[in-house]
């Protein structure tokens, strides 16, 4: 069973492409944002009596968070005596800080339902993303696994012939995808662009995504003198078109602030594009640095550039990290993560929690 809102007005793409045969949909009561605070609290009332009525059916549970509705779920689920995994993707005290920066409220309550979660996680398996997560979750009494989430299956990585074959003598792709929200760090992008065409015409800049902060991104792009260098084409689907823009691409950039393990960079491996990421979150559980791909420090549009240059003047270095990048990615495909994770849960149903852990 799936517990999740649906937005009520038409998005990009449903959440629910087609009805799966082993699947079914339970809806929640939809809530704009968890900073609506009336709004959620009315949608936990109601969510609550939906999840109660279908625990019965259920052998083990596994919630996403911290969030307030996680924490209501996992307390009815313990209630009745059914197993809880926890999952947790990002660093929230951070995201927070950086979402809602100087909202103190909002800031003490992300790092309130962080510590709820984490003294969940004493009595409750864990899986995280990356390796920075892993440190704080384990040793606290319950399994923990970290995984990467890669969203990437195993035919949708190219060979290391069509890899190393692309020219890099003339005119210089480099791509960006993902949600153009503060956060992200977007403008940052224009910065970057600018820096690379002050020393060569051969860069353009693609981005892909949308968000609060497109109109900013294209005014500092303006300012700066490289709009004409920078195309935005908003929202692309996943599948095939997006694949195309990721093979066309010479370079990939990630400049965001804060992050989970970005599936973007999994992508962006897998169709044999070599990353530049800023070193922030669980990026380092998807790119090692100098060896799957080149990590630099947030907000530093320098930095971003030296590496992207580096890309473009050392072909050696260029095909190390493609190489090592096809090798990594084929290793931990979306087949193989979701392997792990059920072999994980079942595990911890089956032995932990019958042996009387935890």
């Amino acid at each position: 069973m799936l517990f999740g809102r649906v937005h009520p007005q038409e998005q990009h793409k449903p959440y629910l492409v087609t009805p799966r045969p082993r699947v079914r949909h339970v809806e929640l009561s939809y809530y704009p944002r968890i900073s609506d605070v009336r709004a959620l609290a009315g949608a936990i009332r109601r969510s609550r009596a939906a999840f109660a009525e279908e625990l019965d059916r259920l052998d083990a549970v596994w919630l996403f968070g911290p969030n307030p509705l996680a924490l209501e779920f996992a307390r009815l689920a313990l209630r009745r005596r059914v197993p809880v995994v926890l999952g947790i993707r990002q660093d929230f005290p951070f995201y927070i800080r950086h979402r809602f920066a100087g909202r103190r409220s909002a800031i003490a309550a992300g790092q309130a339902l962080e510590q709820a979660f984490r003294l969940l996680a004493r009595r409750c398996a864990t899986v995280v993303v990356g390796s920075e997560l892993e440190r704080t979750f384990a040793g606290r009494g319950a399994p923990v696994l970290s995984v990467s989430f890669s969203q990437v299956a195993g035919a949708d990585v190219v060979s290391h012939e069509t890899a190393t074959s692309k020219n890099w003598d003339g005119e210089l792709r480099l791509l960006s995808v993902g949600r153009l929200d503060p956060e992200k760090n977007p403008t940052l992008l224009a910065d970057v662009l600018a820096q690379l065409r002050s020393r060569s015409s051969s860069w353009r800049l693609d981005v892909i995504g949308e968000g609060s902060e497109e109109a900013a991104l294209a005014s500092r792009a303006a300012t700066l003198g490289v709009a004409d260098a920078l195309s935005l084409h908003g929202y692309v689907a996943a599948g095939e078109e997006l694949w195309e823009w990721y093979r066309a691409a010479h370079a990939f950039l990630h400049v965001s602030l804060t992050e989970g393990v970005p599936s973007v960079l999994f992508e962006a491996q897998a169709a044999g594009v070599p990353v530049v990421a800023t070193d922030v979150g669980g990026v380092r559980a998807a790119i090692g640095h100098e060896t799957t791909g080149l990590l630099v420090p947030p907000r530093d549009a320098p930095a971003a550039a030296a590496a992207l240059e580096r890309l473009g003047s050392d072909p050696e270095l260029r095909n190390k990290l493609v190489s090592a990048s096809l090798e990594a990615v084929s290793a931990r495909t979306s087949d193989v993560e979701l392997d792990r994770i059920a072999a994980f849960i079942e595990r911890y149903v089956r032995r932990g929690w019958r042996a009387g852990r935890p």
